[in-house]
Parts: structure tokens; C-alpha cells; sequence
């Protein structure tokens, strides 16, 4: 621990000096909020310790000023003797420990003793999740989630013998990065991969953009032109939003799975081509069957393996992997060193629902470094519809507050709250708690929850 910074009147100063687990660290002491929120600012802060009854502003309203600088600071506040459920607000607002005045020896040091090792545990859990970000690292594909892993496992297997495959899933799952990763794994990663958005196409224009065309073919075609399926010779051709292609154009595709051959605009000439296809939709084509807007023999001719990505919100575990690997990624680009997310926002993504999925992930995180001064990004980085979403509902709903008489009854109460929120999903409920499954089961027998 690099600084300590000591209210100048607590008498625990002394208790404090005496203790070796602060003897090395650079103390500073000042009764002015400004003059310590100033030197945190500047200095690589640790601990405050802060006597709360000698400010005005109320403990949570201090608790946010005091940790603006840094999400992660370790604030010990000490004050007067309150009821349970008013010291676990401070604690629910990010204060590390309250110890009730006048301050034990043995209570300061017990805190201290705690930060310790709760920073030597932090050292280790960034350790281990650069550790896992390179484990559960396919092809550039972040994942951990049975979802995902399944995924990855599904790639190694057809990669070396598919001739279509089918991805499907929401806007901003990633679809183009399946196709990347199937391109990286296949025995062709040396060829080709041509991309294609069939939404930006315009419907007159498809049958050329993919098939090409000859001299004169039509007005203003004064030259051959390469289609994209022959750039894609011998090698793989993705075709993004495959549901956009009209009817009229779909009969040539099929012909292309179904003969490796097709005729450009403008010539009766066949052309052989050795193309794989890897086509991609957000859109339900069984739906589009329905509707005559899709080909059923085509969609089957596709659909030889398909591939579902979850959205977002259907794999919450991967998020905390998401958010280091584009926290690392937006450092680089913007030449930032932020050290991590705050515990606040960490929260706040996991009950987000996502709607943009993955994308939107990584443009919030995109502008959250961008803005973030500090060392974590905090809610102030965020949009504001993403923080319109953290309110008061998401504190504890304590309604009997006065009948609270410990800290079990208040944890209880969490858990229960917890557990509504998440439609009670456990694995969801632990993440948000920071603790394991084993642990969270243990908890919900004790409470007979």
C-alpha cells in the first residue's frame, strides 16, 4: 500500500503508525474535503480513513465524492455508533469497513489487514483473468460460456470439410467473427475470405455485384468486371444478411451450392468456380419461407451446419471477459492505462439486457475510455440511457428497516432481492455477489432461502 490518508483528529493515528502493516506507507492528513479529494486526485491513493461525523454532506453523498478519483479506493469510515441497516447503505454505497468511534486498536487493524489482502486477491484474480482471456481466446473470439465453448468445439470439427454453413442470430452476436474464425481454422485460411453485406446492396445490382458481368452487358458496362463469387475462387465467400438477396437472384445461388457454376451478366458462357459458402442472418428464414421471400430448397442447401449465436444477455458470464478484453483493447488505441471497471458498473453490465448485443458492448466500453480520466471507468462514462437504467430500484428495497437487527438478516434480504431480479438464476446471482455457486447455494440453505 503506497498511502494512507488519516482525518488529522482521529485518535487512531497512533493505533495506526504502530502497526507494521502500514510502517512503510506515506501518511497525509487534512480535515479539508477539498484539500483530500485534491491529493487523491494526484497521488496514488490507497486508504482513506475518515471521521464522517465531522462533515456536513451525508455518508453516501461523501462516500461518491470520495471515490471519484478512483472506483476502487479503499474508504474506512468511522463515526458514531448507527443501526445495521444504516451502516450496510455505506457499505452498499462502496465503503470498505465502518468502525464505530471511539476506534479500537484491534478493530483498525483488523480493516487494514482486510484491504491487504483483499489487494493481494485482486493481483491474483488479474492475474488469472489474463490467464483465462488467453484460455477461453478462440480464433479472437472471447468466450467461457457452455454457449460459446460449444461453439468453438463445433468450428474445429466442420472447418476442414464444410461446404455451407448457416449462422444465425441476433444484430452485434458476432456473426462475421464466426466466419473469420471458420476461415482461420479451415485448410484454406491461406485463400481468400470475401466478405459480402447483401443489406447494402441495392436490389438492382445483386445479380452483378455477386456474378459479375461482360462488356456491354447493360448501359455504362464498358468493361468485364470480376464478380465477388469469382474473387472467392478456391476459397470462402460470406454472405451477411443472406435474407436481404431476391428470389430472382436466390435460383443462381442455389445453382452455385449445387454445380460450382454460373454465367455473368451479359453471356452464356458457364464459369466453374470452387467456392465454400458461410452465409449469416439476423432474420428468422423459416418466417421468410413462409412469406416467399426466401427459397425453402436454397435454405436447406445452407443450412448443412448451422450455427446459433446466444445473444448477449443469454451468456452474462462471458460479459466480465468482454469488458477486459475491450478495456485492453481501447487502452492500446488511445494510448490510456485505466486499470479496470468499478464494481457499480461491472454490476450495471451484468443486469443490462443488451439489446445491440456484443457491438453494443464494445462501442459503450469504446466511449466509456475515451472519456474515463481515472483509473476505473466509473457510471459517469457511461451513455446516459445506459445509466438511466442504475436508480434508486436497484438498491435494496428495505421496507422494514427498523426490524433489521444484523448483518445476516441484511444479507438475507439481498439475496432474496438478488434472486427476484435475476428471475432466479443462481449462476447470474453469484456473479453479481462475486462469489461461487457452491458458495451462493450454502447461502440460500442457511437462510432457508
Amino acid at each position: 500500500m503506497n498511502l494512507v490518508i488519516l482525518d488529522k483528529d482521529i485518535t487512531s493515528y497512533n493505533l495506526a503508525s504502530s502497526s507494521n502493516l502500514i510502517a512503510n506507507c506515506e501518511l497525509f492528513y487534512s480535515e479539508d474535503l477539498k484539500e483530500i479529494l485534491s491529493f487523491t486526485t494526484k497521488h496514488d491513493t490507497d486508504i482513506i480513513v475518515i471521521d464522517i461525523d465531522r462533515f456536513e454532506l451525508n455518508g453516501v453523498t461523501l462516500l461518491r465524492e470520495l471515490k471519484k478519483s478512483d472506483a476502487m479506493l479503499d474508504v474506512i469510515l468511522a463515526g458514531s455508533l448507527l443501526p445495521s441497516y444504516k451502516v450496510m447503505e455505506l457499505i452498499n454505497a462502496g465503503a470498505t469497513e465502518y468502525i464505530t468511534k471511539p476506534i479500537q486498536k484491534e478493530g483498525l487493524h483488523h480493516a487494514f489487514q482486510e484491504i491487504k489482502d483483499k489487494k493481494k486477491l485482486r493481483k491474483e484474480t488479474y492475474r488469472l483473468e489474463k490467464r483465462l482471456e488467453k484460455k477461453y481466446l478462440f480464433q479472437g473470439i472471447i468466450g467461457k460460456s457452455p454457449y460459446m465453448l460449444e461453439i468453438f468445439s463445433l468450428i474445429e470439427k466442420i472447418a476442414k470439410y464444410f461446404s455451407s454453413v448457416l449462422i444465425t442470430g441476433e444484430t452485434g452476436t458476432g456473426k462475421e467473427m464466426i466466419a473469420n474464425a471458420i476461415h482461420a481454422s479451415s485448410q484454406i485460411t491461406n485463400k481468400n475470405l470475401i466478405i459480402c453485406d447483401c443489406a447494402s446492396i441495392p436490389v438492382t445490382l445483386f445479380e452483378s455485384e455477386l456474378f459479375g458481368y461482360t462488356q456491354g452487358a447493360f448501359t455504362g458496362a464498358d468493361k468485364n468486371r470480376k464478380g465477388l463469387f469469382e474473387e472467392a475462387h478456391k476459397g470462402i465467400i460470406f454472405l451477411d444478411e443472406i435474407a436481404e438477396i431476391p428470389v430472382s437472384v436466390q435460383a443462381k445461388l442455389l445453382r452455385v451450392l449445387e454445380y460450382q457454376q454460373y454465367r455473368p451478366l451479359g453471356t452464356n458462357k458457364i464459369k466453374k468456380v470452387n467456392v465454400k459458402i458461410i452465409a449469416a442472418t439476423n432474420r428468422n428464414l423459416k418466417d421468410c419461407i413462409k412469406e416467399k421471400t426466401f427459397r425453402e430448397d436454397l435454405y436447406h442447401r445452407l443450412n448443412k451446419v448451422e450455427i446459433h449465436l446466444p445473444a448477449l444477455r443469454e451468456k452474462p458470464e462471458d460479459i466480465p471477459l468482454l469488458g477486459r478484453y475491450f478495456l485492453d483493447k481501447f487502452n492500446k488505441k488511445f494510448s490510456k492505462h485505466i486499470k479496470g471497471i468499478s464494481r457499480q458498473v461491472q454490476k450495471l453490465l451484468l443486469k443490462y439486457k443488451w439489446p445491440g448485443n456484443i457491438r453494443e458492448l464494445e462501442n459503450v466500453l469504446e466511449r466509456a475510455v475515451m472519456l474515463c480520466n481515472k483509473d476505473f471507468i466509473d457510471l459517469e462514462d457511461l451513455p446516459k440511457n445506459l445509466r438511466s437504467t442504475f436508480s434508486s430500484k436497484d438498491e435494496i428495497p428495505f421496507i422494514d428497516k427498523q426490524n433489521l437487527s444484523s448483518l445476516d438478516d441484511l444479507e438475507k434480504e439481498y439475496i432474496i432481492y438478488l434472486m427476484k431480479l435475476t428471475d432466479n438464476n443462481k449462476r447470474k446471482t453469484a456473479k453479481i455477489l462475486d462469489i461461487s455457486r457452491t458458495t451462493l447455494y450454502n447461502k440460500l440453505d442457511k437462510y432457508k432461502i
